[in-house]
């Protein structure tokens, strides 16, 4: 890639899948796939979804392998770092996944205005509680499709605010894995439920 920001192409193979990444030096995760991607990528089950959204993606990977996996879906890839929006949009190219758009968003604030059948995030665990509860589990979960799923993943050190989380706001969340260091949470929508329960 001729990029004075790139450092290095990552394989990385998947539910029998192969795909490559480039990474920039100040991107999340610039040495390999992160662990916590990893677990959630192999964890996820999912209906076939008609659209999915990847908050806070990066380089692109999550919402890569899920385009992949459902070609015929429009997969939206958000991040608030444009050099991450960059790599995102140029590795949905290496990975030959035209069904990925990739926005520069400070969390929702630039989604499409659509509901969205499946919602994706790695959590970051840096910006603070108020941020995580607001911009990482009740927005995606107000702007989900009535039947939809949000799955996301958080570093171990995160798992005393999720269920805390879950309870306050009557959300039915749901840890569905653990491994060291990481956890990965589900979050389905029922049909009836209204998005101004949560707001």
């Amino acid at each position: 890639m001729d990029d004075v920001y790139f450092k290095k192409r990552i394989d990385y193979y998947c539910r029998q899948q192969s795909f490559s990444f480039d990474v920039a030096h100040t991107l999340f995760s610039s040495y390999q796939i992160d662990e916590g991607t990893d677990l959630f990528l192999r964890t996820i089950d999912t209906p076939l979804p008609c659209t999915i959204l990847d908050l806070g993606c990066g380089c692109g990977v999550i919402g890569i392998v899920l385009a992949r996996l459902f070609p015929t879906a429009r997969v939206y890839s958000l991040d608030r770092d444009l050099l991450a929006v960059r790599y995102a949009e140029h590795n949905a190219v290496l990975n030959a996944t035209p069904n990925v758009t990739a926005i520069g968003s400070v969390g929702l604030e630039h989604a499409p205005n659509e509901p969205f059948d499946l919602i994706v995030a790695n959590i970051p665990a840096k910006i603070g509680d108020e941020a995580i509860e607001r911009e990482f589990v009740l927005a995606p979960f107000a702007r989900l499709r009535p039947g939809g799923n949000y799955w996301f993943v958080v570093v171990s050190g995160l798992n005393h605010l999720i269920p805390g989380i879950g309870t306050r706001h009557r959300l039915k969340l749901k840890q569905v894995k653990k491994r060291a260091g990481h956890a990965v949470y589900h979050l389905h929508k029922p049909i009836d439920e209204m998005i101004s329960s949560v707001l």
